[in-house]
Formats: C-alpha cells, structure tokens, sequence
C-alpha cells in the first residue's frame, strides 16, 4: 500500500519494540544463557519495553502530534520487515555480550534509518520536526545501549 498516515509508521515502530522486548526477554530465559549475557537481555528487554511505551504515549488523547499523526503521505517504499529477529543467536556462545550489543544496534539502525527516509520526504515543516526529533531520540538511545551494555561488559 503507498499511502500511510504518520500514525502507521509509529504504530509499527511501536510494535517492532514489543517484538524486540519479547524476542530478548524469550532469548533471556532460554538454558544456557551466561548470567552477563542474561542480564544484558534482560536490560535490552526493559529498554524496548519503555521505548514501545513512549511510542505509544503519542497517540494519548489530546497529544500535540495529533496533526502530525493524521498527516498522510505517498511512499512506494513499504515500512522495513524485522529481519533481523531471526539472527537472535540461541544459547551462550561464550564470547560475552558483544553479540548482543551487535544485534540491537542493527534493530536500531533499521528505525533510524526509516525515520531519517522520512525526514527526507516528508510534506511539511512539523512533520519533518517530527521525524528529527525521533531520529535524535534514536541516536541518544543508540549512545546510551553502547554506554551501558559496555559498562555490564566491564563488571
């Protein structure tokens, strides 16, 4: 389908963070799993959830985006599918969390990467506003997975 309103693409990105929340709270309770990696999953999980809730915040009754939200726009391009869900590995391979820091960066890239799409076509001031505001919100969330993933990694 080419046309979509804004509150399409934030529903999806919303639900694409319930997806990540579930697919690392389901790799966090798998066997095997070492206690750093467990933990790492288990902060991931908690991140995706808190991001799906602030996501979801913008379609509270009496929200200032309601224009942005209702705006629709023309992109022959389809929202991007989750590959990525599928690489989560199974188990413990021993090699720490870099793994994990690897997969969730590239879950990340997928969002920034569509909402930075959107910022380049989109058909008005706020909602271009909109789109940079998540696209920043996305790199401050990329810079804080790095900083404490890495500080787990250091314990």
């Amino acid at each position: 389908m080419r046309f979509h309103q804004v509150r399409e693409l934030v529903r999806w990105a919303a639900d694409y963070h319930g997806r990540l929340d579930e697919a690392y709270a389901g790799w966090a309770a798998q066997e095997g799993v070492g206690e750093r990696r467990r933990m790492a999953l288990d902060y991931l999980a908690e991140h995706e959830r808190r991001m799906q809730r602030e996501l979801e915040a913008f379609f509270a009754g009496g929200s200032e985006h309601r224009r942005v939200l209702d705006a629709w726009f023309d992109d022959p391009e389809e929202f991007p599918h989750a590959p990525v869900l599928e690489r989560l590995p199974e188990g413990d391979d021993g090699e720490g969390v870099e793994t994990v820091l690897s997969t969730a960066l590239t879950m990340h890239r997928t969002l920034q990467d569509l909402y930075r799409h959107r910022v380049e076509r989109a058909g008005s001031d706020p909602e271009r506003e909109f789109f940079e505001a998540l696209v920043q919100a996305e790199d401050a969330e990329v810079r804080r997975l790095v900083r404490d993933i890495q500080r787990l990694e250091a314990y």
